[in-house]
């Protein structure tokens, strides 16, 4: 594990004295792995290619008190890697005294995007990434591990989903817990054979117009999970995939539009075809399994009302579930 401090940031705090709202980063990385789906976690996880992943720890200035601990938030990007209002979400956490983390999965394994292929690095390697990055985060001396929560918007909505399932960590065994998850338009595409999840806070952001990850699955979802998990949801009305973003609405031609998709998702972590029931084990198969339900073509775009709520929900949720020791 390795901590880069810039100098330049304490010789500022000594000189100057910066106010607690101030903040300086790290670069932290850590060894990872590249699964392709969740059975390779579960059934091959010691098996699978190992990976250097890094990203960036950002501190309030004044946790260079030895004794001082803060609370954590773990960001993890979409599909399209991390977007301007992405980074809006991390400033306003560090605004309010959260230390941050910027998962950089892809610019780890110099990866620009996903969309149209969903391949190149996956919901599982993310998933995992995720789980180291908790672990190595969890013995900085600034950061208190048992309030370190995971957040994310598209597919890392995905991972921020399914992190807690049980399955899952089980299989990881990491050192540290999240306690807290919040998804942004995650896909929710899944019918759950094994329904076991983790009893920390989960929340799920949805556009009610989301054709990229529909919000009618996450509705599905949080009614088969709301009996024995701590889940819930909101749908923002006339808001597209994206909705918190300030960018206007266009068409993406190459996203794949999962509307008419709903795959079994096995205790073992196989995600099935329709239809067939043949395991998207491999990049090849979880093309011919896209082709019985997938059209490209998606709406992504800001909404502003939508974008004001979510802006607003995310800090509530944070403060709820992170501040109290």
């Amino acid at each position: 594990m390795k901590y880069v401090r810039p100098i330049f940031s304490i010789i500022c705090l000594l000189i100057f004295g910066w106010a607690p709202a101030q903040i300086h980063t790290e670069t932290i990385s850590f060894t990872s792995a590249n699964p392709f789906s969740l059975n390779d976690i579960i059934e091959d996880l010691e098996n699978q290619p190992q990976q250097r992943v890094f990203g960036k720890l950002t501190l309030p200035v004044d946790s260079l008190a030895a004794d001082q601990k803060f609370p954590l938030i773990i960001g993890v990007a979409g599909s399209l890697d991390w977007r301007a209002h992405h980074l809006e979400y991390m400033q306003m956490y560090q605004q309010a005294g959260f230390a941050t983390f910027e998962l950089q999965s892809f610019a780890s394994r110099n990866i620009s995007s996903t969309v149209g292929s969903q391949d190149q690095t996956t919901i599982a390697a993310l998933i995992l990434d995720a789980y180291r990055a908790l672990d190595t985060l969890g013995e900085h001396p600034a950061i208190d591990p048992t309030r370190v929560a995971l957040t994310g918007w598209s597919l890392g909505g995905g991972v921020s989903l399914f992190s807690g399932w049980l399955p899952l960590r089980e299989a990881i065994g990491p050192k540290y817990h999240f306690a807290a998850h919040l998804a942004f338009y995650p896909p929710c595409f899944f019918k759950l054979l094994d329904t076991q999840f983790t009893q920390a806070p989960i929340h799920i952001l949805i556009g009610e117009a989301d054709d990229w990850t529909p919000a009618a699955p996450c509705q599905n979802l949080v009614q088969q999970l709301a009996q024995n998990t701590s889940i819930g949801l909101t749908t923002y009305p006339r808001a597209h995939h994206g909705f918190d973003s300030e960018a206007p609405v266009v068409v993406n031609p190459d996203g794949y539009s999962f509307k008419d998709c709903l795959f079994d998702l096995t205790a073992e972590g196989d995600v099935l075809m329709n239809y067939l029931k043949i395991p998207m084990s491999n990049p090849s198969l979880q093309k011919l399994g896209f082709m019985f339900c997938v059209e490209k073509g998606v709406h992504i775009g800001g909404n502003p009302q939508a974008r004001k709520k979510s802006f607003a929900f995310a800090q509530a949720f944070m403060q709820k579930h992170l501040q109290a020791n």
